[in-house]
C-alpha cells in the first residue's frame, strides 16, 4: 500500500468515527421533533395490519411507514431511540452510497478523493447528521435516491436494461417517501429521451432504449406503490399527498419574503463548508480562465480536468467502446444531478413554508457535484491535500455548530444559560415510565404528542394519529370521516366521550388547526381546555418537555366521567 493510500485510509477512519459520534450524539441529545411520533406510530399501525389513507391519515407518501413497519420490533422495544437508530443507519448508508456514486464519476486515480470528500461533506456536518438521525423522511429518501442514481450510472456505462429499470423503480420509491423527490423522475426521463436526438457520437454512448426501460421501471413501481391506495381511498390519498401541502397559509407578502430569505440564510449556515468549497471552485476556474497562459493556450485548461474523463464502467465491448461511453456518461449524469438539485430546491423555495431541512435529502447530490468539481480542479496531485483540508475544516465546523449548544442548553434567562437536567429523549422516556404506571397495556392516551404514545406503548384515539395536525375544523362530517381526522364537532365529541385514563397535553395540544396550520381561535381553545379539565383532574406537570420545550400537563380521568 502506497503512502497516499495509507493516508486516505486513515482519513476515512477519522471521517467514519466522526460521523458515528455525531449520529450518536444527535440520537441521544438531539431535540425532539413532533413529526417523529406520528411517523413511528404510522409504522406501528402498518405493522398491525392497517394502511395509510385507508385507515388513518398520513400526509407523506406511503413508503416510509411500509419500510419502518419492517423494524416494528425495534420501535416497540426501543421507542423513539429505536426509530432514531434505524434512521441514522439509513442516513449513513445513503452517505456511503453517495461516496460510491461520486467515485463512479471520475477517473480511477481521483476516486478515493472524490468519495471521501463527498462522505465528509455529508456526514461530518452536525446539521445534516441531526436531520438524518431524527425520525424524518430524509434518510430513507436520500438512500433511495442514491440507489436510483447508482443504478442509472451503472445502467448507462454497462448498457444493462435491468439497471435502467431499477433506476426508475428506486426513484419512484424515493418519491413515495418524500413527494418533492418525484421531481427527479421527469428530469431523468426527458434527458434520456432527448439523448436519442443528440449528435451521433453522444447517441451511441447512451444505452439503447434507456428512456423506455427507465420509464417502464418507474411506471411499474408507481403502480405498485400508489395505485392500491388510489383505488382503496382515492379522496384521502389525493388530499394527503397533494392538496394538503398547497393549503398552508404563510401570511402576507412581507411575511412570505421573510420566509424565503430565512430559508436561504439558514441553508447557507447549515452547509457553509460545502458552499464555500463550491464558490472557491468557481472563483478558481474564473481566475484560471483569465491568466495569460490560459488565454494564450485555451487547451491548457484541460490539464487539471483531463483526469476527470471518467472510467466508470467495466469494459464489456472493448476498451474503445468503454472509453467512449464513460467519457459521455459522466458529464451527462452530472448535468442530471445539477438539474435535479436546482428543480427540487426551487420547489422547496416556492413552498408556503420553505423549511430549510427540506433540503436534507437533496444535499448528498450537491455534495457529489461539489466534491467532484473540487477534486477535478486540483487533480491527482492536489486531491490528498484538498481532502485533508476539507476534513479539518468540517471537523472544526462540526465542533463549533450552534446545534451542539442545543444538546445541553435549553435557553437563556437574562445572563444565565439554562442547562438541561436530562436530554429530551431521556425526559421523554422518564415521562413514558410515569404514564405506564398509571395505565394498562392497550389503553388509549389522549395526547397530540404521538411520540409519548410510541414511547409508552399505548394507543392514540382514532383520528389523532397525526397528533397536532389532526384537527381540521372547516371540514364537513363526511370529509373528516373520509380523511380520518377531526372537524370541530368531531374533536369536541372526542374530548367529551374519550375513555382514555390519562390526558397528556403539551403546548402543541389544542393549539393548531389544519390544513393552513394556524392557531386555534381563543374561543375554541378555551372551550376544549374546559372540556378536558371538567373530565380530568391535574396529575403532574413536566416542564421543558418535547419540541420547543413547552410544559406537558398530565391529567387523570375523574371517576365516573
Amino acid at each position: 500500500m502506497t503512502a497516499n493510500k495509507q493516508i486516505f485510509v486513515g482519513l476515512s477512519f477519522v471521517a467514519v468515527v466522526a460521523a458515528v459520534i455525531l449520529a450518536a450524539a444527535n440520537l441521544y441529545l438531539g431535540a425532539l421533533n413532533q413529526d417523529e411520533g406520528w411517523y413511528l406510530y404510522a409504522a406501528q399501525l402498518v405493522a398491525s395490519g392497517q394502511w395509510p389513507y385507508v385507515d388513518f391519515a398520513f400526509t407523506q407518501g406511503p413508503v416510509m411507514p411500509l419500510v419502518y413497519a419492517l423494524f416494528e420490533p425495534i420501535i416497540t422495544a426501543g421507542g423513539l431511540a429505536g426509530g432514531r437508530l434505524i434512521t441514522a443507519l439509513l442516513g449513513l448508508a445513503a452517505a456511503v452510497l453517495a461516496a460510491r456514486l461520486a467515485a463512479r464519476l471520475v477517473n480511477t486515480e481521483l476516486r478515493a478523493g472524490a468519495a471521501l470528500t463527498t462522505f465528509i461533506l455529508i456526514s461530518v456536518n452536525v446539521y445534516q447528521s441531526y436531520f438524518c438521525t431524527v425520525v424524518k423522511t430524509y434518510s430513507l429518501t436520500a438512500l433511495l435516491l442514491m440507489l436510483g442514481f447508482l443504478a442509472l450510472a451503472e445502467g448507462w456505462t454497462r448498457r444493462r436494461a435491468w439497471l435502467m429499470l431499477m433506476a426508475g423503480a428506486f426513484m419512484v420509491l424515493a418519491a413515495g417517501t418524500r413527494t418533492s423527490a418525484g421531481t427527479v423522475l421527469p428530469i431523468v426521463f426527458l434527458y434520456l429521451l432527448m439523448a436519442r436526438s443528440a449528435p451521433q457520437a453522444a447517441r451511441r454512448s447512451a444505452p439503447p432504449l434507456a428512456w423506455l426501460h427507465f420509464g417502464l421501471g418507474a411506471t411499474v413501481m408507481a403502480c405498485l406503490v400508489f395505485l392500491p391506495f388510489l383505488i382503496m381511498a382515492p379522496e384521502s390519498f389525493l388530499y394527503c399527498i397533494m392538496q394538503y401541502h398547497t393549503l398552508r397559509h404563510s401570511g402576507g407578502g412581507l411575511m412570505t419574503l421573510a420566509f424565503k430569505v430565512g430559508f436561504l440564510s439558514r441553508l447557507l449556515q447549515a452547509y457553509f463548508v460545502a458552499f464555500g468549497i463550491g464558490v472557491s471552485v468557481v472563483f478558481a476556474k474564473w481566475v484560471w480562465a483569465r491568466t495569460p497562459a490560459a488565454m494564450a493556450a485555451p487547451t491548457a485548461m484541460a490539464a487539471p480536468t483531463a483526469t476527470a474523463a471518467p472510467a466508470i464502467a467495466t469494459p464489456l465491448a472493448g476498451p474503445a467502446a468503454t472509453a467512449a461511453t464513460a467519457a459521455t456518461a459522466a458529464p451527462a449524469l452530472m448535468r442530471i444531478l445539477w438539474l435535479s438539485i436546482i428543480a427540487i430546491t426551487l420547489i422547496h423555495f416556492l413552498a408556503p413554508f420553505p423549511y430549510d431541512d427540506y433540503q436534507v435529502f437533496v444535499f448528498p447530490l450537491l455534495a457529489i457535484a461539489i466534491a467532484n468539481a473540487a477534486i477535478r480542479l486540483v487533480g491527482q496531485r492536489g486531491a490528498l491535500w484538498l481532502t485533508i483540508a476539507i476534513l479539518v475544516v468540517s471537523l472544526g465546523a462540526a465542533g463549533s455548530s450552534p446545534l451542539n449548544q442545543d444538546w445541553f442548553i435549553q435557553g437563556r434567562d437574562r445572563i444565565w444559560w439554562l442547562v438541561k437536567d436530562r436530554s429530551p429523549l431521556q425526559k421523554l422516556r422518564d415521562t413514558a415510565v410515569l404514564i405506564r404506571k398509571e395505565t394498562q397495556p392497550g389503553d388509549e392516551l389522549l395526547t397530540q404528542d404521538p411520540y409519548l404514545a410510541v414511547e409508552a406503548n399505548l394507543k392514540l384515539p382514532r383520528g389523532l394519529e397525526m397528533g397536532q395536525f389532526s384537527y381540521f375544523p372547516a371540514l364537513s362530517d363526511d370529509q373528516a370521516a373520509s380523511l380520518h381526522v377531526f372537524n370541530r364537532a368531531g374533536f369536541e365529541h372526542l374530548l367529551r366521550t374519550t375513555e382514555a385514563p390519562l390526558a397528556a397535553l403539551s403546548g402543541y395540544a389544542l393549539a393548531i388547526q389544519s390544513p393552513d396550520v394556524t392557531p386555534l381561535t381563543p374561543e375554541d381553545q378555551a372551550l376544549f381546555t374546559k372540556i378536558v379539565t371538567d373530565r380530568y383532574t391535574p396529575m403532574t406537570n413536566v416542564p421543558c418537555f418535547g419540541q420547543a420545550y413547552t410544559t406537558l400537563k398530565i391529567y387523570r380521568k375523574k371517576a365516573g366521567m
